[in-house]
């Protein structure tokens, strides 16, 4: 009998060990998986929005990486072809393919590879993506570009001595707000080009307040404005009445010429 139950445990030990085994396999596999999924965090391609205003420069830079063998820019304009910049350390040479004059870059690594692009303008937005590839694998960094344009401002008096808050040809939309605050009527137009124009007026008719301020918000700048469309009204009256009298003055001068000719002519028929 003791022979027996030895063999039934050292028969019983083979399916242990391949339960084990198995659990350890699991076990492997778990740490495979959390080990891949924080490679992909480190090297995988991260994406960031930035905002560039229209005319001025903007720098983007590669990933923070050393002993760079080869970086790679790639750029995808929402308008025109895809251009691509390629440095190779090995060659010390750069391949630039449809690329426009103002976007460069020198490649230099102290300078984290960074590519700018200067005069920056609507046709420059779009995607940017740097691979730099080094010993260690290959790192991606992701930009996505939006092109800010300023508005042109003006404040006025329209005919009707009406204040006007202008906003012409920004992106993206400025906001218009009026001081003291009462009822406006805004317009809102869309240009071709992706800029709109935003045209507010004052309609309050009842103000203590001869001066009303226009304030602009935009997210390239934060304009105040006022004016007093009071005086305009006076001058816009003054300079009616100067026209009237004038056309009086033509008239009554007309009338009287005629008047002195009829008079002229009778005299010499009586002679």
């Amino acid at each position: 009998m003791m022979r027996i139950s030895q063999q039934a445990r050292w028969c019983r030990r083979p399916a242990s060990s391949r339960h084990a085994r198995a659990a350890l396999e699991e076990i492997w596999k778990t740490i495979y998986i959390v080990v891949l999924l924080t490679i992909t965090a480190v090297t995988g391609a991260t994406g960031n929005r930035m905002a560039a205003q229209a005319g001025h420069s903007t720098v983007m830079a590669c990933p923070h990486r050393t002993g760079a063998t080869m970086v790679t820019w790639k750029i995808s304009p929402k308008i025109g072809g895809p251009c691509t910049l390629e440095f190779r350390a090995d060659q010390n040479r750069v391949h630039r393919t449809n690329c426009s004059d103002s976007v460069k870059s020198e490649f230099q690594p102290e300078q984290f590879y960074a590519l700018e692009i200067q005069q920056v303008g609507m046709a420059d937005e779009g995607n940017y993506s740097c691979e730099l590839v080094n010993q260690e694998g290959n790192f991606h960094q992701m930009y996505q570009l939006t092109v800010l344009v300023p508005p042109r401002l003006s404040l006025y008096c329209d005919n009707h001595s009406i204040p006007v808050c202008k906003a012409a040809a920004g992106r993206p939309a400025a906001e218009i707000l009026w001081v003291p605050e009462n009822s406006s009527m805004t317009e809102i137009d869309s240009h071709d080009n992706g800029t709109v124009t935003v045209l507010s007026r004052f309609t309050a008719h009842s103000t203590n307040r001869k001066t009303v301020t226009c304030k602009v918000y935009h997210a390239t700048l934060n304009e105040t404005m006022s004016t007093d469309c009071s005086s305009h009204s006076i001058t816009w009256f003054l300079h009616h009445v100067m026209i009237l009298g004038c056309l009086l003055s033509l008239i009554f001068l007309f009338a009287l010429f005629h008047l002195y000719v009829f008079c002229d002519n009778r005299t010499m028929r009586k002679q």
